[in-house]
C-alpha cells in the first residue's frame, strides 16, 4: 500500500514537472484566443454589427501600451499622430463654424450607436460626459479638462480672423480625430469613426469658438 502510494505521488510529480516545462501561451496567442472569445459572445443586433470589434493600429497600439502598463515610445506615438493627422477631413464648404446653440444640444445628447436607436437619429456628441463646457450645466465628467471659456482664453475674438485661423483648425482637427494631437487619447475620434458628421463638428467648433456662445462668456 506503501509503494503504491510512493508510485502515485511520483506520477504527480513527473506530471508537475512536464506541466512547467510546457511553453506557455505568447501574448500573441493570447490576444488571438480572447478576440475569438469576445467575438463568439456578441451577435449582430440593430444597428449595431459585431463589426464594431474590428480596430484599426492605433486603437490596438494603444491598447496594447495600456495593457503593458506603460506609454507608447515617442516614435511609435509620434507615427500615430502623423497617421491620423492625415485622416482629418476639413470642411468641405470651407466655414468652421455651424451654429452653437445646435452644438450645446449635441454636447447634452448622449444617443447613438447603440442596438436600440435608430440609424435615422443623429448621433449626440456626449461632450458633457468627460467636459465642464457651459457654466449653467452643473453635471459634467472631469476625465477631459474644462472646456470653460475655451476661445476666450485663447484669444479668439472673431474666428474669421487670420490671427485665429490656427487655433480653429486645431479645435475642428482635435474633434474630428483626437488621435492625430494625442496618440492614445481617450477622446473618440467623432469625425474620423463617423459618429458625427461634418455639420455637427462645425456645431461644436462653434459653441467652443463663437465669442457669442455661453462657453465664452
Amino acid at each position: 500500500m506503501k509503494t503504491h502510494h510512493h508510485v502515485i505521488l511520483s506520477l504527480l510529480a513527473g506530471g508537475v514537472i512536464v506541466a512547467g516545462c510546457a511553453s506557455s501561451p505568447t501574448p500573441a496567442e493570447l490576444d488571438k484566443t480572447t478576440a475569438e472569445a469576445v467575438k463568439a459572445s456578441f451577435r449582430d443586433q440593430g444597428i449595431v454589427k459585431v463589426s464594431v470589434l474590428n480596430t484599426d493600429e492605433t486603437a490596438k497600439a494603444c491598447s496594447a501600451a495600456d495593457a503593458a502598463g506603460k506609454p507608447l515610445d515617442e516614435k511609435m506615438a509620434k507615427a500615430i499622430e502623423e497617421a491620423n493627422l492625415k485622416t482629418i477631413k476639413w470642411p468641405s464648404n470651407g466655414k468652421f463654424l455651424g451654429s452653437w446653440q445646435e452644438g450645446e444640444k449635441l454636447a447634452q445628447s448622449g444617443r447613438g450607436l447603440t442596438w436600440t436607436d435608430d440609424a435615422k437619429t443623429p448621433n449626440g456628441g456626449n461632450c458633457y460626459n468627460c467636459h465642464q463646457i457651459d457654466k449653467a450645466e452643473i453635471s459634467f465628467g472631469t476625465i477631459g479638462p474644462s472646456l470653460y471659456n475655451f476661445g476666450k482664453l485663447r484669444g479668439v475674438t472673431d474666428p474669421n480672423s487670420p490671427a485665429s485661423k490656427a487655433m480653429v483648425e486645431y479645435t475642428w482637427g482635435k474633434i474630428w480625430n483626437a488621435k492625430a494631437y494625442n496618440a492614445c487619447s481617450n477622446m473618440p475620434r467623432a469625425g474620423h469613426m463617423g459618429i458625427l458628421t461634418e455639420a455637427q463638428v462645425a456645431d461644436l467648433v462653434a459653441l467652443l469658438l463663437d465669442p457669442k456662445s455661453p462657453v465664452n462668456q
